[in-house]
């Protein structure tokens, strides 16, 4: 069997939306959950109240009313629904905007409800007296502080003390209708009772569903909890694990967290994961993905954290920008060389080696930093005694990036399957293309068997720096002896390659510049 998925495409990626669902760990997360909340209230509310504008408006065209004014937009009834419509109008065009703070968001939330049940108030008090204007204020009430205490995070205190203000104006507003009408069939005590009896109510309600969505967003986030971390959004998912953004409780330090998911917890899986992590934590070069800390949930699920990477990885990085520049080539290349050299220097093979798991981001100021990610495919060269752990008879890694003695036998696998990975991660660097091209694995497995690689050059269509395209090549070679002995040996052919024009420090500040402005532009567009 061979594994041609992306085993985890995105360890430490982007905040992406996923489709888990998405809690906020952090300020800034509990920050846009508001602001989207409060938009989503608005606009829901503004469409509502719009709808039956419209709706009663052709209604009173067609069937005009026995008492009042024929409907026109100068009448005052009218117009003080059409500016209730504006307030939420206004009020999502503000929650939309990033730059407000958390203060400025409730501040949009609580005067906006109070204005917009004011003006409510105002359209009921203004309608003839034998419409009963105060049971239709009522209603509207009881609906939009419902959907608001059902929609928008707040704490209950908070919604009992904008829902009575809300509800304030329909005791008054049954006296003023009370004091029109002709015949009424209650008295005064009766109406003002009954209005502030169907306003506690629907005050009361409002303050319940609040409390009660409150509580469970609190329970959904202990939920996710695990250890001292607290899990965000789903980031990625391959054969060995689901990995999630997190943020450990004290240091506020944003992390990444794989976790075994429980349809995978059995035994030999759980070996194999605690292998994995035991093996990724010995390792302390820079540039491989840190591990911070495992464990174990009290119901068994196996877990581990690592440091988080913001950046892109280099899949993706030749997808959006095309082929690197030779210089950027040979600085990641060496980068990744190091990693290497001390994976293997320790007994350590990773066997998968591929664009989508070598990561560019930014550490302590220095930008194209390379990071080696994904060791759940690690073995080590002196195998493990336990044969269900390495099973033979699977081939491990991704079709595009097998080294040919991987396909031939697994179990005569070394260092220099993984350089092999590496010359075929430089070509597509280089060129943009991987080394061959198939429409299913096992034409990719063919060619790695039989057909020998298209010159860099050739495949791009332009001339290449000589020594470094040799490199590459020599990385490609079928026979394992005539590939560079080491990472360390290859990262000094890397080094000697001095047709190579160097890709320093300013050129990789200017592209992530670059790049974060061409986002930026995207975002706004």
């Amino acid at each position: 069997m061979v594994t041609s998925e992306k085993v985890q495409k995105k360890l430490q990626c982007r905040g992406v939306e996923s489709d888990s669902a998405k809690v906020p760990i952090d300020s800034s997360g509990e920050h846009d959950f508001l602001r989207e909340r409060i938009a989503l209230y608005a606009l829901s509310t503004l469409i509502a109240a719009g709808s039956f504008f419209f709706a009663g408006f052709a209604i009173e065209m067609i069937w005009p009313p026995r008492v009042g004014a024929t409907a026109t937009l100068a009448r005052p009834d009218i117009l003080f629904h059409l500016s209730a419509c504006s307030v939420m109008l206004f009020m999502w065009v503000v929650a939309r905007q990033r730059g407000l703070s958390m203060m400025a968001l409730h501040a949009t939330d609580s005067i906006g409800t109070l204005s917009t049940f004011a003006l409510f108030a105002c359209m009921a008090g203004s309608m003839p007296a034998g419409w009963r204007p105060e049971m239709l204020f009522l209603l509207i009430l009881m609906t939009i502080l419902l959907y608001r205490a059902a929609i928008v995070p707040s704490h209950p205190g908070r919604t009992a003390w904008i829902s009575a203000l809300s509800a304030a104006p329909a005791p008054i507003l049954a006296a003023v209708i009370y004091a029109r009408t002709v015949s009424p069939v209650v008295s005064r005590g009766q109406s003002v009772a009954y209005a502030i009896l169907w306003g506690s109510l629907a005050a009361l309600l409002a303050t319940l569903v609040s409390l009660v969505t409150f509580r469970l967003r609190r329970s959904v986030a202990r939920a996710r909890r695990l250890g001292q971390y607290t899990l965000g959004e789903k980031l990625g998912e391959g054969g060995m694990g689901i990995v999630y953004r997190a943020e450990h409780e004290m240091l506020r330090r944003p992390t990444a967290i794989k976790l075994l998911p429980p349809g995978k917890a059995g035994e030999e899986s759980l070996k194999r994961f605690e292998r994995e992590v035991r093996q990724t934590a010995r390792l302390t070069n820079p540039h491989t993905i840190s591990i911070y800390d495992f464990g174990r949930t009290p119901d068994g699920l196996f877990y581990y954290v690592m440091e988080y990477l913001d950046g892109i990885d280099l899949e993706d990085l030749v997808k959006e920008s095309g082929p690197v520049a030779p210089g950027r080539a040979v600085r990641i290349l060496r980068q990744t060389c190091a990693a290497l050299a001390e994976a293997h220097g320790i007994g350590l093979i990773h066997r998968d080696i591929k664009p989508a798991n070598i990561f560019l981001c930014e550490r302590g100021g220095i930008p194209d930093i390379a990071k080696v990610l994904d060791f759940g495919l690690v073995r080590e060269i002196a195998a493990s005694s336990d044969p269900r752990l390495t099973a033979e008879d699977v081939i491990h890694g991704t079709p595009q990036y097998l080294a040919p003695e991987t396909i031939r036998n697994a179990s005569s696998i070394d260092a220099r399957s993984d350089l092999y990975a590496l010359g075929a991660v430089g070509y597509f660097l280089l060129t943009g293309t991987p080394v061959f091209s198939g429409k299913s694995a096992l034409e990719h497995i063919h060619h790695h068997l039989q057909t020998e690689p298209e010159a860099p050059s050739k495949r791009l269509g332009r001339p290449l720096p000589p020594k470094l395209e040799a490199v590459i090549l020599s990385c490609l070679q079928k026979d394992p002896d005539r590939r560079p002995e080491s990472a360390k040996i290859l990262a000094e052919a890397l080094r000697a390659c001095d047709d190579v024009t160097p890709w320093d420090e300013r050129d990789a500040q200017r592209f992530w510049r670059e790049r974060a402005l061409r986002k930026t532009a995207a975002k706004t567009a």
